[in-house]
């Protein structure tokens, strides 16, 4: 018809034109470029973080390298060469010359108490009364008797004499008159049984009996102690037996008196080797002026014996003990510095130590006489470490230690 539009068919074949607007794929040209960009700056960052700790590390060991730590401060002393003293040392134990403990022979009841516990008492002094009224009833009565029988011994020798009278009469006369005074010894014996007194000076300990108390022979009663002079029972091995001799000098240090020494002399030699132990048993006396020590504490004794030859010797503070073995620091010159001040060094040294007495310690080897050693302070030093010598003397132990 006229007017109607033809529609228009587009065959299939046709291809059709790209919509305007839409998003074109990259070249790979593109792509490789913004590969490398990346690259390039991944690889720069990298380097800048590289760079800075490469930076940061050398600053930090010039900082070091340029702020030495000061020296360590230490006390000194020069290592001296001297007679080191020989002991012959062993461990033993007081006891008292004089020590008893007070025991009636005859039994009673206490009538009287005449001490006080702990009291010093002198030879003689008297202890305690057990009552003794029946023996002195008694020994009156003997008495009466002996004068009795020196009167009839009298009567029968006056007859004798006049022939008036029997020997027989005189013979009996006599043995009454000594049956007499012999019963008089007897109680007087007793009597003086009774009355407890000290056998020596010394001591007493704590009192053991009261008042009206019934005691049987053998009660202890106190005891007493001389505590003037005391025993000193140690042993030394059977090794030292040709050291020892009578009247060598003895060292004695107690626990109880840190600090303070005794002096005793040998006295006894056991004139036998101990089967069981193999050791020699010594006895020494120690005067005890001031009843200080008392028997059963124990002690520290050494024999003293004739002195070793000189040796190096250094304040035991200098030294330092461990399980790997005792060394010490050796203070030692290593140069100057910009002032032309030395430059002191410490270096620790292994020593072999000896004998220790009176706070020093004997080096047998490892350190020569001159050598300057730390004496205080080494907990402060390395091997190798500066040091700096205040000049200060080695610290000394104390006196007497603080009660713990």
């Amino acid at each position: 018809m006229d007017g109607d539009v033809t529609p228009v068919v587009r065959h299939a074949h046709t291809e059709e034109a790209p919509a305007r607007g839409a998003l074109q794929p990259p070249s790979r040209a593109k792509q490789i470029r913004w590969f490398v960009i990346v690259a390039l700056l991944v690889a720069l960052v990298l380097g800048g973080l590289y760079g800075f700790n490469a930076y940061r590390n050398k600053m930090i060991a010039n900082f070091f390298a340029n702020n030495k730590p000061p020296p360590a401060q230490v006390s000194a002393v020069v290592a001296t060469s001297a007679v080191v003293p020989h002991f012959a040392s062993g461990i033993g134990s007081l006891a008292a010359v004089r020590q008893v403990t007070v025991t009636p022979e005859v039994g009673g009841r206490v009538t009287e108490i005449d001490f006080e516990s702990g009291a010093h008492v002198n030879a003689g002094d008297k202890i305690i009364q057990i009552n003794d009224a029946p023996d002195l009833g008694d020994l009156a009565n003997y008495e009466a008797q002996a004068r009795l029988a020196q009167v009839t011994l009298e009567r029968a020798q006056f007859l004798q004499k006049r022939q008036f009278g029997p020997q027989t009469d005189v013979d009996s006369g006599q043995a009454q008159l000594d049956e007499a005074k012999a019963m008089i010894q007897k109680t007087q014996a007793i009597i003086a049984q009774k009355t407890i007194v000290a056998p020596f000076a010394g001591r007493l300990g704590v009192r053991q009996v009261n008042l009206g108390q019934y005691l049987n022979p053998g009660n202890p009663i106190v005891t007493l102690t001389d505590l003037k002079t005391l025993y000193v029972n140690f042993t030394l091995p059977s090794q030292m037996t040709p050291q020892i001799a009578v009247g060598q000098q003895v060292d004695v240090t107690a626990d109880a008196f840190p600090g303070k020494k005794f002096t005793a002399t040998v006295t006894t030699i056991e004139p036998q080797i101990s089967a069981n132990t193999r050791t020699l048993n010594i006895q020494a006396t120690m005067p005890n002026p001031d009843e200080s020590l008392l028997p059963g504490m124990f002690v520290n004794a050494a024999v003293v014996l004739p002195d070793q030859p000189p040796a190096v010797v250094l304040p035991e503070t200098a030294v330092d003990y461990t399980l790997y073995g005792d060394s010490v620091f050796v203070i030692r010159q290593d140069g100057q510095d910009a002032n032309g001040k030395p430059i002191l060094t410490a270096h620790r040294v292994a020593v072999k130590t000896g004998l220790r007495w009176d706070d020093k310690v004997a080096v047998l080897d490892g350190l020569k006489a001159g050598d300057e050693v730390v004496a205080a302070g080494q907990l402060k030093v390395q091997d190798g470490a500066a040091v700096a010598v205040t000049g200060n003397p080695p610290p000394q132990p104390p006196a007497h230690l603080t009660p713990q």
